[in-house]
């Protein structure tokens, strides 16, 4: 978390850090109250393989959102698409289940992971991701988030999911 909180101050760009109960599923989220968010809209967060195991991908949208992984494959020019492992996870990320947040790419060394922002994040002021631990969440805005990936020099495409 640290390390992420770093890189958001060194780009100059604004956050709260709201620390939280450990969560694991949009459930467990939910169930903190969405007061203590003040209003930004939480993101849930999917990483996600090719079939062949060649290209990763990590999307992000609003927690309503249904994810339909064929409509996904198309947004990503592949072939179908399937949750990746935990240990896929840990060796791109650097990351655990529950954990999962677009701001994990700074431990991208080779920036192979892709990331898809669904276009409809940028419609709210502020949306809330996790800084790589599940007992806190980051609010920031969706233009904040694209220049911090961007920055980091991952392959990012906004699309509508």
């Amino acid at each position: 978390m640290e390390e992420i909180l770093k890189r958001l101050d060194d780009l100059k760009i604004s956050y709260e850090l709201v620390e939280h109960e450990p969560v694991y599923n949009m459930e467990e989220m939910d169930a903190l109250g969405g007061e203590i968010f003040e209003g930004a809209a939480i993101c849930k967060n999917l990483f996600l393989r090719d079939q062949k195991g060649k290209r990763h991908f990590l999307i992000t949208m609003k927690e309503e959102k249904q994810a339909n992984l064929a409509d996904i494959a198309k947004a990503c020019l592949t072939s179908k698409l399937s949750f990746a492992s935990e240990e896929r996870l840990k060796k791109y990320l650097n990351l655990i289940p529950g954990a999962v947040t677009p701001l994990g790419v700074i431990n991208d060394e080779t920036r192979t992971v892709e990331v898809i922002l669904d276009k409809d994040l940028f419609k709210e002021e502020k949306i809330g991701v996790h800084p790589g631990v599940n007992t806190a969440t980051v609010i920031i805005t969706p233009n904040d988030l694209e220049k911090y990936i961007r920055e980091n020099g991952n392959k990012l495409k906004i699309s509508v999911l």
